[in-house]
């Protein structure tokens, strides 16, 4: 088994040497055995709380890289026009703490997320269009949510500075 262990951050998918395909529901685990798109064995042993994104990279302890693919599963997009009833419906959307994709295409903006009735009554009351569909989900992360420079060890030095600075 491929023990997957580092995180790379966006890579190209020519710099993997296997992608590895995951619905949401598994990119949001830190340990997890799977089989790579080629059918090798995988075991993710990765820190917990960051969503692995469509795209991301993963290096094993031998050296060679895994691209995360976000799966295609069921989806519902919901569209408004653009501005404040946009923006109005991603608020009280992301109000109901749940994930939501943010995008745009060739129709204009769009708000996605999982199936869910709750959600779906509450965008269409307010004058979304929705349609259920299957499509890769890669929401947000969060403004919250750490970005990639969380793997570089801390600044030892520096923290003991601003002990001593309180």
């Amino acid at each position: 088994m491929l023990k997957l262990t580092e995180r790379l951050g966006p890579i190209a998918e020519s710099q993997a040497d296997d992608t590895l395909t995951l619905p949401f529901d598994q990119r949001v685990l830190g340990r997890l055995k799977a089989v790579s798109d080629t059918g090798c064995q995988l075991g993710l042993f990765l820190d917990r709380g960051p969503v692995l994104s469509d795209g991301e990279g993963l290096r094993a302890d031998n050296g060679e890289v895994v691209r995360v693919r976000a799966a295609v599963e069921p989806v519902v997009t919901a569209r408004i026009e653009a501005g404040l009833p946009l923006s109005r419906l991603a608020y009280h959307l992301g109000n109901r703490h749940v994930q939501l994709a943010l995008g745009e295409d060739e129709e204009g903006g769009f708000v996605r997320f999982p199936p869910d009735h709750v959600l779906e009554e509450l965008a269409e009351r307010l004058g979304a269009r929705l349609s259920h569909h299957q499509a890769p989900f890669d929401p947000e992360p969060g403004a919250y949510s750490h970005g990639h420079d969380h793997h570089h060890e801390p600044d030892r030095k520096q923290e003991r500075e601003q002990e001593h600075a309180h």
